[in-house]
C-alpha cells in the first residue's frame, strides 16, 4: 500500500515534467537483466572473447596438418621443361633422344595437379604457444565477467540515483505546497495589517527558490533516466520510474571479511601472468630442434584435369636452428621480464584490493553513522517546523523563522534520502569487492 501510494505520487510529479514524454515503471531486477542482455560494452567484451578464441584456434596448426591442392597449366618449348614434362607424363620414347629434338623440342602442354601436406610432429615451442593462447582466452573471459559485474554495480548505482532523484522531486513538491500555503497565510496577514510587505516578499522569494530547485531536480531526474536507458541500450524518449522505493538495505560487515582470489579481475591478472609464463617457456623451447613430416602427390597429363601419370614424394625433416645471432636470447630475456612484471603486477593488485576492501568497510560504517544522524535531524527539523508553522498561523511567530525552519526541514529530508543512497551504494560496493 505504501509503495503504491508513493508510486502514484511519483506519477503525478512526473506528469508535469513533459507532456511529450511517456513514463515507464521498471524494477531493479529488470534493469540488471536488460543491462546484462543488451549493454553495448558487454557485447563488445563478448567480441573480444571471440577474437581470443580465434587466436587459440589458430594454434591447432601445432598438431594438425597443412594440406593444399593446386592445378598448374603451362605450354613451353624450353628443352629442360619439355624433357621433364614428357617424363612426368610417361610419354617419353626413344625418338625423343634425338639430339635435334632435345635441343629444339616442339611446344608441349603440361597440366599438373599437386596435393601437398605438411604434418608437424615435434614442435615444443608451438605447444607452449598454444598453452599461452589458451591462458589469454581464459583471461579475456575473466575480464569479461569482471566488466559484467562492474556494469551491474553501475546499473544498480544508477537505479538508486534515479530513486533518489524521484525522492528529491517528491520532497520539493511537498515543500512547494507548504510554501504556497505560507504565501496565502502571509498575504492574508498582510491584508489584515499584521505583517509587513517585506515579510510577504520573503515568502515569495522562498517560493521562487523552491521552484528553481524543483526545475533542477526534474532535469536531474531526466538525466539519470537517460543514462539508465543508455546502460540498457535503449534510445526512446520515455522517462523511467523505479518500482521500488528508496529504502535501507542493511548488511552485516562480518560477512565480508576478505577478498576472494576467485574474483574475476584477480583471476584475469593471474591467468594473464600464466600466459606470459607459457610464452617465456615457448621462447626457451625454440632452442630445441623441430621435426616435421611432409609429402606431395602429383598428377600429370597433356590435357586439363586428366592425370594419366602420377608420382609421390614423402619425407621428414629434423631442423635445428643452432644460432640466430642473439635474436632468440633477446626474445627469451624479454619474455622473462614480461612474466616477472606480470607477477609483480598481480601481487600489487591483490594488495591494493585488500586496501580497497578495508576502505569500503569503513565507508559502510561511516554511511551508517551518517544515516542515523540524518534520521535524527530529519525528525527534529520536522517537529521544529510543525511548532513554528502552528505559531505562525496564530500570528505568534516571525515569518523569517518559519521560512528558515521550512528550509531546514526540506534540506534534512534531502540529506536523509541522500544518506540512504550513500549507505546502500556503500553496501553494494562492498558486495562487489568481495564477489
Amino acid at each position: 500500500m505504501k509503495k503504491t501510494l508513493f508510486l502514484s505520487i511519483l506519477l503525478s510529479a512526473v506528469s508535469m515534467l513533459s507532456e511529450a514524454q511517456q513514463t515507464f515503471p521498471i524494477s531493479k531486477e529488470d534493469v540488471l537483466a536488460k543491462v546484462q542482455a543488451e549493454n553495448s560494452s558487454i557485447k563488445i567484451s563478448e567480441q573480444t572473447i571471440l577474437e581470443a578464441k580465434g587466436d587459440y584456434r589458430q594454434t591447432n596448426a601445432v598438431f594438425l596438418p597443412n594440406i593444399s591442392v593446386s592445378h598448374t597449366a603451362f605450354s613451353t618449348n624450353n628443352p629442360v621443361f619439355a624433357f621433364g614434362s614428357k617424363l612426368n607424363q610417361g610419354v617419353f620414347s626413344e625418338a625423343d633422344f634425338d639430339v635435334n629434338k632435345l635441343n629444339n623440342p616442339e611446344s608441349i602442354e603440361n597440366f599438373t595437379t599437386n596435393i601437398q601436406f605438411e604434418q608437424p610432429l615435434i614442435n615444443m615451442d608451438g605447444f607452449y604457444q598454444r598453452g599461452a593462447a589458451q591462458m589469454k582466452l581464459q583471461a579475456s573471459e575473466f575480464q569479461s565477467d569482471y566488466q559484467k559485474n562492474t556494469l551491474q554495480l553501475e546499473a544498480e548505482k544508477t537505479y538508486m540515483t534515479l530513486q533518489l532523484a524521484y525522492k528529491a522531486v517528491f520532497v520539493l513538491e511537498k515543500a512547494k505546497v507548504t510554501a504556497l500555503e505560507n504565501q496565502k497565510t502571509a498575504q492574508r496577514y498582510f491584508d489584515q495589517g499584521m505583517l509587513l510587505h517585506a515579510d510577504v516578499l520573503d515568502v515569495e522569494v522562498r517560493l521562487n527558490e523552491i521552484e528553481n530547485q524543483l526545475d533542477q531536480a526534474n532535469s536531474q531526474l531526466k538525466n539519470v533516466s537517460d543514462y539508465l536507458k543508455f546502460l540498457m541500450n535503449e534510445s526512446d524518449d520515455k522517462i523511467l520510474i523505479p518500482n521500488d522505493e528508496l529504502e535501507i538495505t542493511p548488511i552485516s560487515l562480518s560477512d565480508f571479511e576478505s577478498i576472494s582470489t576467485n574474483r574475476p579481475d584477480i583471476k584475469a591478472l593471474e591467468t594473464a601472468s600464466l600466459a606470459y609464463k607459457k610464452i617465456n617457456q615457448s621462447d626457451k623451447m625454440s632452442f630445441l630442434p623441430t621435426l616435421n613430416a611432409f609429402g606431395n602427390y602429383e598428377l600429370f597429363d597433356n590435357q586439363l584435369f586428366q592425370g594419366a601419370s602420377n608420382s609421390y614424394f614423402v619425407g621428414a625433416q629434423l631442423k635445428w636452428d643452432i644460432l640466430q645471432g642473439s635474436k632468440r636470447f633477446g626474445k627469451t630475456q624479454k619474455s622473462k621480464a614480461e612474466y616477472d612484471k606480470s607477477v609483480l603486477q598481480y601481487e600489487q593488485y591483490v594488495s591494493k584490493s585488500k586496501i580497497e576492501l578495508n576502505k569500503a568497510k569503513r565507508a559502510v560504517q561511516d554511511a551508517q553513522n551518517k544515516l542515523q544522524r540524518a534520521a535524527t535531524a530529519r525528525k527534529q527539523s520536522e517537529e521544529a517546523l510543525r511548532i513554528r508553522t502552528d505559531r505562525f498561523r496564530e500570528g505568534l511567530e516571525k515569518t523569517s523563522d518559519v521560512l528558515q525552519s521550512e528550509s531546514q526541514y526540506a534540506q534534512s529530508q534531502l540529506a536523509y534520502y541522500q544518506s540512504i543512497f550513500e549507505y546502500n551504494f556503500a553496501c553494494a560496493n562492498l558486495k562487489f569487492l568481495t564477489n
